[in-house]
């Protein structure tokens, strides 16, 4: 127990539910109120513009849908995230694992001659090996050669993004689109469809809640997931026990990158009907699903709701753009503080804060013991 004026720090070892849920939810009001700032750089009142965000984003069905269409992806990389992290295999590449899923679907839809009804499906299954492999590459650097994960999976989206402008500028170029960086149009058969009045590509959402439900019961009930949990809490014990390190990374990230895969799929089959830059395929979304899944504090079913919250935050950067004449760059400064916060606020989990009863005796130093 340590004391900081009339303040009492209590140590805990582990945090319940209510305080992790009460840390994560006081980082991210912190990081809004943080963010008002921007907004007073920009002359406006950042409650009013809060609240007219609010109005524009929940005030029609069309609107609100945005926040769902921009949540898909990050419901698909932060579910994967959040299995690659109980493994503490710092899985950095959701963004080229996304992007190698939609190499693997223009792929498909463009030049793989099959018959149309099987091609959507063999789009999201490739799309998943896609993302997968990219992702099983860092795997084994790191069982076999010790290569830091953070450092190789974050290499490997520099490596997929100039892969992607590469054949949008060269040999995928579309013939038909002259002047353009991208691919010709997906067929009929290769776009997804969407809810009525919306630009939500529903598959890929569904795709999504089921991979949160499915990750969910593999780390509770199945083999894998109690390797995973015994990698992730104590390697040691893990090697004492036995447990395969190189099967298990590899597993693991094949499912994380594979999710990310199929977010690719969704975004080049459900959104643009093509191939195009990175920047255009991804808003950084695998970047932003670090986030999702640092927020979700290892859960799967969590990691839905973080990506709602993260899907708020990019829908509300294109009404500020659009609405406030705000630029949308201002999105990634709100996802930036907000994982400021939270890695900032982490410590508080760990310590109950409370005031100082009047028997405690004064010490009046910080960190002394209050006995």
């Amino acid at each position: 127990m340590r004391r900081l004026g009339p303040l009492v720090f209590e140590p805990r070892l582990v945090p319940s539910r209510l305080a992790v849920l009460g840390v994560s939810l006081a980082a991210v009001l912190f990081a809004l109120l943080l963010a008002s700032a921007v907004f007073y750089g920009y002359g406006r009142n950042p409650w009013q513009a809060y609240a007219q965000i609010g109005r524009g984003l929940f005030g029609t069905w069309p609107s609100f849908s945005e926040v769902l269409r921009r949540a898909i992806p990050l419901i698909l990389c932060g579910v994967g995230l959040t299995l690659a992290f109980r493994a503490r295999f710092w899985n950095i590449g959701a963004e080229g694992q996304l992007l190698a899923g939609a190499v693997a679907a223009t792929g498909v839809a463009l030049f793989l001659p099959v018959p149309e009804g099987w091609r959507l499906p063999l789009m999201f299954l490739l799309g998943f090996l896609a993302g997968g492999v990219w992702a099983v590459i860092p795997a084994l650097l790191r069982v076999k050669l010790a290569v830091n994960d953070v450092i190789s999976t974050l290499m490997l989206n520099y490596v997929m993004a100039y892969i992607v402008e590469w054949l949008v500028h060269g040999p995928w170029k579309g013939p038909t689109m002259r002047g353009f960086a991208y691919t010709d149009a997906f067929p009929l058969s290769a776009r997804l469809s969407y809810l009525p009045g919306t630009r939500v590509h529903w598959l890929t959402l569904v795709l999504g809640i089921a991979a949160a439900l499915v990750v969910t019961g593999l780390l509770a009930r199945t083999r894998l997931g109690y390797e995973v949990r015994v990698v992730g809490q104590s390697p040691e014990a893990a090697r004492y026990a036995g447990i395969n390190f190189t099967a298990v990374f590899a597993l693991v990230m094949l499912l994380s990158g594979g999710l990310a895969g199929l977010a690719g799929v969704g975004e080049v089959a459900g959104i643009h009907w093509r191939l195009r830059s990175p920047g255009h395929i991804s808003m950084g979304y695998g970047y932003t699903a670090i986030i999702v899944a640092w927020l979700a504090r290892g859960s799967p079913l969590t990691a839905v709701l973080t990506a709602l919250l993260f899907g708020l935050i990019f829908a509300a950067g294109d009404y500020m753009k659009t609405a406030l004449g705000l630029p949308f760059q201002i999105t990634g400064v709100f996802n930036g503080l907000v994982l400021f916060c939270l890695i900032s606020f982490d410590l508080l989990m760990f310590w109950r804060v409370r005031l100082a009863r009047k028997e405690e005796a004064w010490t009046g130093s910080t960190g002394s013991s209050a006995r």
